[in-house]
C-alpha cells in the first residue's frame, strides 16, 4: 500500500509565508498478522519533518539570502545593485530596457526594494525587486536571462467616517484621532477660504465620511470625500460633493460652490512661520522691515504647489529670492514662490501650469535662515495678504442641476446626521 500527502502553501505579493508541517509516512511490511476472520497488515509509523517553501513576491525564496532596504538621495538603480554581482550580459540588457517596461529616471527617495541574491562567495543576484508605490511593484529577474515584470496588488475600497472636537489646534487634534495627512489636507482645502484653519476656535467640531483605499488590509490612499460638516465659532458649514459636468466640485447648502479660483496655501496645510506684515524684524538683515507676502515653514524638499492655473513668467535663480518661480494666473492675479531648493523639471518662462501642479520643492536658498516658502500675492498689481484677500467663487449650481442637487445634498445630509459629534469643552466662567 502506498500513501502520498499533497502540501499546499498560499503565496501573499511581498510577504513572507513560513510554515513547518507533520505527516505520517507509512510503510507496510510483506507479512500479516491473523486476528480472528481478519487479516491486518503490520504498519511502521515514521514521522518527517517537511519544510513548507517561503514565498517572497511569488518567489520561493528558501536558503537565499534577502534584503530590504529605502533608496537614499541620489541613488541610481545600478547603486541598488552595489556589493552584488549581475553578470555583464545581464547589466548591458538592462541598460538598453526600453523606458516604456521602466523607466530608470523614476527611481525615487525612500521608495522600498528588496535584493534576492544567493548564498555563495559573490552574492549572485537572482532577483531585485522595487516598489514604486504600496499598490505598483516591478520584479527584475537577473540570474539567467533578465526580463521585468510588473505587478499591482489588488485594492479594496471602503467608506469610513471620522469625527473630532479640536482642542488646542488642528494638528494636535488629527494627531490625536490619528487621521491621515492626506485626508487633513483634502478637507481643509475643501474649506480653505471658509474657515481660518491658523485660528480655529477651541471647541470647534467637524465630522465627515470618506473612501478610504486599502491594500492587504492596510491604508494606502484616500478616495473621494463624501460629504463633510464642519462647525466653527458655533456656525456650521456643509460639503457637499456634486459635479456638474466639469469634474467634482464641493458645495455648501445652498448650492454655492466652496471653491475659489486660486487655492489658499501653495503647500498642503502646514504650519505658518510667519504672516504678512509691514513691520517686521528679518532674521537674516537684523533689520526692521516690510514683509510682504507669508512664509510657509516645511522640511527641505516638501512639494510647492501652484495655487491656481496659470503661465509662469520667471523661473530662475536671482539674488535674495534664491530659486523662484512666479505665475501670471489671469489680468488680476499673480503668485510668486521663493526660496526653492531647486525648481520643478521643466518650469520655464510661458509654460503653462495646472492649480496643484508641482512647481519646485521647499529650500533655503536666497535670503534665507530655514527651510520655509515666502510667497507672495499680487492684485490688480498691488502686492496684498495671501491670506485675507477676497476671491470671488466658482459657478455655483446651475438651474439645470438643482433638482439633482437638491437629491445628493439631502443623501449626504441625512448621512451625517448619522456620525455623532463629540460634545464640545465645558467653559467655566471666572468671577
Amino acid at each position: 500500500m502506498k500513501f502520498w500527502k499533497k502540501i499546499i502553501t498560499g503565496c501573499v505579493a511581498g510577504s513572507a509565508l513560513l510554515a513547518t508541517g507533520y505527516f505520517s509516512l507509512h510503510r507496510v511490511s510483506s507479512s500479516s498478522v491473523s486476528q480472528g476472520d481478519f487479516a491486518v497488515d503490520t504498519v511502521q509509523h515514521e514521522e518527517k519533518e517537511i519544510i513548507k517553501p517561503v514565498l517572497l513576491y511569488g518567489m520561493e525564496v528558501n536558503d537565499l539570502h534577502i534584503v530590504e532596504d529605502v533608496v537614499k538621495r541620489n541613488q541610481r538603480f545600478s547603486d541598488l545593485l552595489q556589493g552584488y554581482h549581475v553578470p555583464a550580459r545581464i547589466q548591458q540588457q538592462l541598460s538598453l530596457l526600453p523606458r516604456q517596461t521602466f523607466d530608470f529616471r523614476k527611481i525615487t527617495t525612500n521608495k522600498k526594494y528588496t535584493v534576492i541574491a544567493e548564498h555563495d562567495s559573490l552574492k549572485s543576484v537572482r532577483a531585485l525587486v522595487y516598489e514604486a508605490n504600496p499598490i505598483d511593484y516591478f520584479v527584475f529577474h537577473l540570474k539567467d536571462s533578465m526580463r521585468v515584470e510588473a505587478f499591482h496588488r489588488e485594492v479594496i475600497t471602503l467608506e469610513k467616517e471620522v469625527a473630532g472636537v479640536i482642542g488646542s489646534s488642528l494638528s494636535e487634534t488629527i494627531e490625536a484621532l490619528g487621521i491621515s495627512h492626506e485626508l487633513t489636507n483634502r478637507f481643509v482645502d475643501i474649506f480653505a477660504w471658509q474657515v481660518d484653519f491658523q485660528h480655529l476656535q477651541k471647541g470647534d467640531r467637524f465630522k465627515l465620511f470618506y473612501e478610504e483605499q486599502q491594500v492587504e488590509g492596510l491604508p494606502v490612499a484616500i478616495g473621494k470625500i463624501l460629504g463633510v460638516y464642519f462647525e466653527h465659532f458655533n456656525h456650521p458649514y456643509y460639503g457637499v460633493p456634486f459635479d456638474q459636468g466639469d469634474g467634482l466640485n464641493y458645495f455648501d447648502n445652498e448650492g454655492k460652490s466652496l471653491k475659489k479660483a486660486l487655492l489658499k496655501y501653495p503647500l498642503e496645510f502646514t504650519r505658518i512661520s510667519s504672516r504678512y506684515t509691514l513691520n517686521r524684524f528679518h532674521p537674516a538683515q537684523k533689520i526692521y522691515r516690510p514683509h510682504l507676502g507669508t512664509d510657509f515653514a516645511a522640511p527641505t524638499g516638501t512639494p510647492i504647489r501652484t495655487v491656481g492655473d496659470g503661465i509662469v513668467l520667471e523661473a530662475q535663480y536671482k539674488g535674495n529670492n534664491g530659486n523662484y518661480v512666479k505665475v501670471r494666473h489671469n489680468s488680476v492675479y499673480t503668485t510668486q514662490y521663493l526660496h526653492m531648493s531647486k525648481i520643478a523639471a521643466g518650469m520655464r518662462p510661458g509654460i503653462k501650469v495646472r492649480q496643484g501642479e508641482t512647481i519646485g520643492f521647499v529650500g533655503s536658498t536666497g535670503l534665507s535662515t530655514g527651510p520655509h516658502v515666502h510667497y507672495s500675492f499680487w492684485q490688480n498689481g498691488v502686492q496684498v495678504d495671501a491670506l485675507k484677500v477676497e476671491l470671488p467663487p466658482s459657478e455655483p449650481i446651475t438651474k439645470n442641476f438643482i433638482e439633482q442637487f437638491e437629491e445628493a445634498k439631502k443623501r449626504v445630509i441625512k448621512r451625517l446626521d448619522l456620525i455623532q459629534l463629540p460634545e464640545p469643552p465645558i467653559i467655566m466662567a471666572r468671577n
